[in-house]
């Protein structure tokens, strides 16, 4: 079993290893593998969060896009910013993904803020 504050930073560091590696490595394949570690982060990320909601289900508002990828589309965002401007011209993509993430980043947030987490059942601090 780990400690709290390591388990809670997992998905994270995934997302982090994943973007350095889109950002530091070349092949093809390592770049692949580097997408599939991000996403990975970002997925435990959002079963987490999906798991330790707290606002009844009966007021939850459904909408056209599939539950999974609406919950990763904060994450999927910056990794789309991340690969435009390593992989792009530096002086017509950095503003665009500059716009990506910063959208990204706020999605996330606005989601954070509105979902008060609690720990699972049987868990106590």
């Amino acid at each position: 079993m780990l400690i709290k504050p390591l388990y809670e930073s997992l998905p994270f560091t995934y997302m982090i290893i994943g973007c350095v590696s889109i950002f530091l490595l070349e092949p093809n394949y390592v770049l692949i593998a580097s997408v599939v570690v991000y996403l990975y982060g970002a997925f435990i990320y959002t079963l987490r969060s999906k798991n330790r909601r707290t606002d009844p289900k009966r007021k939850r508002k459904s909408g056209f896009m599939p539950e999974a990828l609406y919950g990763l589309l904060p994450f999927i965002y910056v990794l789309i910013a991340a690969s435009l401007y390593n992989f792009y011209p530096k002086n017509s993509s950095t503003l665009f993904a500059l716009c990506l993430t910063t959208y990204g980043g706020y999605l996330f947030l606005s989601r954070l803020s509105y979902r008060h987490h609690r720990l699972p059942r049987g868990i106590s601090q």
